[in-house]
């Protein structure tokens, strides 16, 4: 690693934001997955929540989050167990929905911990995600049409809460409050992509990564690292 690219990537880790997030409730195309996977990357959100029930949608966001590995994606079966991860953590549940009750996405603080709850493209956010929020919030619309692509809404509050953010100092820090665990796999499968997919695939430790960007591992990891597997 380059140590350009080790600095980049520090300079991204002391910028994330771990209590901003947005969770997906059956979102099920791979573009919208996908684009919503890299706004929340763009404006600093580590980790993003789905709730997709069978494993047929789980494949489709693998293959779309395929190029995204910057941000995590945790799977949930129902939308109880998601937001009940959310609230332990302190977040305010705003759901995207039409309601007498909504209010203007930017009316919100987003300074405070956030989960954005986002409904499937068809019909929208389900009575039960409704039920567990905290806010309904919509993006004002003075056009015919109603309502906006789902990865568009994402795109549009994700970088209201950046600009709060950002106006609050949230973004300027000097180390990141993520684990030193978490930094050290984003700095392993970051910076070295092609040897993290060979430790992964022979199951091998991950290694440390030194304050200059450079792996820190014995002879032995080397060596199991450099084997190669005989056809038989």
């Amino acid at each position: 690693m380059t140590p350009e690219r080790y600095a980049r990537i520090r300079e991204m880790l002391a910028a994330r934001q771990p209590d901003l997030t947005v969770c997906m409730e059956q979102v099920h195309k791979p573009h919208n997955v996908s684009a919503v996977i890299r706004t929340a990357d763009a404006v600093g959100v580590h980790e993003i929540h789905a709730v997709w029930p069978t494993t047929r949608m789980k494949t489709l966001v693998s293959s779309a989050a395929g190029s995204n590995s910057w941000v995590q994606v945790r799977t949930h079966k129902t939308i109880q167990d998601a937001v009940a991860k959310m609230k332990a953590k302190g977040m305010q549940i705003l759901a995207t929905n039409l309601s007498e009750k909504a209010v203007d996405f930017r009316a919100i603080d987003y300074t405070r911990p956030t989960c954005i709850l986002l409904g499937q493209e068809k019909t929208g956010i389900t009575p039960e995600a409704l039920a567990l929020a905290d806010s309904d919030i919509i993006i004002p619309m003075i056009g015919m049409v109603q309502s906006l692509n789902v990865s568009v809404a994402s795109a549009l509050i994700l970088y209201e809460a950046q600009r709060q953010r950002e106006n609050a100092g949230m973004y300027r820090r000097d180390s990141s409050l993520l684990s030193e665990k978490e930094q050290q796999r984003l700095l392993f499968e970051g910076g070295y992509p092609v040897l993290s997919n060979v430790a992964k695939r022979k199951k091998l430790p991950r290694p440390f990564i030194d304050d200059h960007g450079q792996i820190i591992a014995n002879d032995e990891w080397w060596s199991a690292m450099q084997m190669t597997v005989k056809k038989r």
